[in-house]
């Protein structure tokens, strides 16, 4: 199940962000998203984990739990919506 963390730190890389969400399970991927044409942080990534629980936990513990000054936004992914 691939969660949503928003409001991340603007140094917060892969490694860092699976770092971070390592304690509540298996990660199969963790992914900062950037700029394509800088390549900056978004400031948002997903993480995405073996189980449904895992990642559950995952979102209750870690919403709005501040990081590095600044509150994440943690919850279920959801598909991204097309764009015209």
């Amino acid at each position: 199940m691939k969660i949503y963390v928003g409001n991340l730190p603007w140094a917060i890389d892969d490694k860092k962000l699976k770092e971070i969400f390592s304690e509540f399970g298996k990660i199969s991927e963790a992914v900062v998203i950037k700029n394509k044409f800088n390549g900056r942080s978004k400031g948002f990534g997903f993480v995405t984990f073996s189980s449904e629980e895992e990642a559950e936990k995952a979102v209750a513990e870690m919403n709005e739990k501040e990081i590095e000054g600044r509150t994440l936004t943690v919850n279920k992914a959801r598909p991204m919506e097309e764009r015209d």
